[in-house]
């Protein structure tokens, strides 16, 4: 049971301490949201990862037009493609096809979320599988599958989901599939690796005690107590994610029509204009930096919030 602690000498209590204004122990998840709400770190990251959801949801209520739609091809010469503001209607110019850069930028989004959630979700369901199994089964389970985990980490992560998706063929699922897999191996190695230091726990020796079996053990306590730096990986990996998809889309690998909105396939066309139309290029790179940058800052801050050794006082 907890206790109020009596105020100092002097002073009072702080009113906004979260561990003594109302005398009630807070949660980890719950001191993690506190100490979140008070970092400017994590404020300008859960802000731009909310514009950038919003974005990519109300795609179809924001874009002026369709993704594949060219309404300005008409206007587009061999040496001229209007810039921002240089015709009614398209407020940040055209494209080498004629289609409206700030539609596609707006829809581009929306791409690039379904790729970076996909793809993140199924290198968390395949990393966790593979954790679980390293974790609560160890002896020759747990090295046969880390030898197979270390293989993989022997590649570079681009490196991988590019194989895997030259192979898979031209298409936005093997991108989302290439960059699955290759993030396999860095959530199976960071589950085992929570789990094996929560099995000397206390409240894991007194379920053993209990005689609870191994499935339950690791199942209903050992798995959800290891979660922590899995979820905050899993925030990290969403920047990455969105930075390997438009790198494979800016190699080629996904296919669909070139005129299609996608920020990595926007700046591979791009390339041919840098000297006479360089917003081309400029607007989606900065989209994808600034959508890397803000689920990077809130990783980072979520990291410090649940880690005792780092985060800040």
């Amino acid at each position: 049971m907890s206790t109020i602690l009596p105020p100092a000498a002097g002073g009072s209590a702080a009113p906004n301490d979260p561990a003594i204004d109302t005398g009630r122990g807070t949660g980890l998840w719950k001191d993690a949201f506190l100490r979140l709400r008070r970092n400017p770190q994590a404020i300008v990251g859960a802000v731009i990862i909310g514009l950038f959801l919003l974005v990519a949801i109300l795609a179809p209520l924001l874009a002026p037009y369709g993704g594949d739609e060219l309404p300005g091809r008409t206007s587009i010469t061999p040496t001229t493609i209007p810039g921002p503001g240089e015709i009614d209607g398209f407020p940040l110019g055209l494209d080498r096809f004629g289609g409206d850069v700030l539609s596609k930028l707006i829809w581009g989004a929306q791409a690039s979320l379904l790729i970076g959630v996909v793809s993140t979700a199924l290198g968390l369901a395949g990393g966790m599988l593979l954790g679980v199994l390293a974790g609560g089964l160890g002896g020759w389970v747990d090295n046969v599958i880390m030898r197979f985990v270390d293989i993989l980490l022997s590649v570079p992560n681009l490196l991988l989901a590019v194989s895997i998706a030259a192979v898979l063929g031209q298409s936005s699922y093997a991108i989302m599939i290439a960059i699955g897999v290759s993030q396999i191996p860095i959530f199976a190695r960071l589950l085992r690796s929570s789990m094996l230091s929560q099995r000397g726990a206390d409240y894991i020796l007194a379920a053993q005690t209990l005689g609870l079996s191994r499935r339950t053990i690791t199942m209903s306590h050992l798995l959800p107590n290891s979660m922590g730096p899995v979820i905050v990986q899993a925030t990290l990996t969403l920047a990455t994610a969105v930075i390997d998809a438009a790198a494979l889309s800016f190699l080629g690998l996904g296919g669909g029509l070139p005129q299609a909105a996608e920020w990595g396939r926007m700046l591979t066309y791009a390339q041919a204009e840098l000297a006479v139309a360089p917003q081309l290029a400029f607007l989606p790179g900065a989209c994808i930096a600034i959508t890397a940058l803000g689920f990077t800052l809130l990783g980072e801050s979520l990291r410090e919030a649940l880690d005792p050794k780092t985060r800040r006082k």
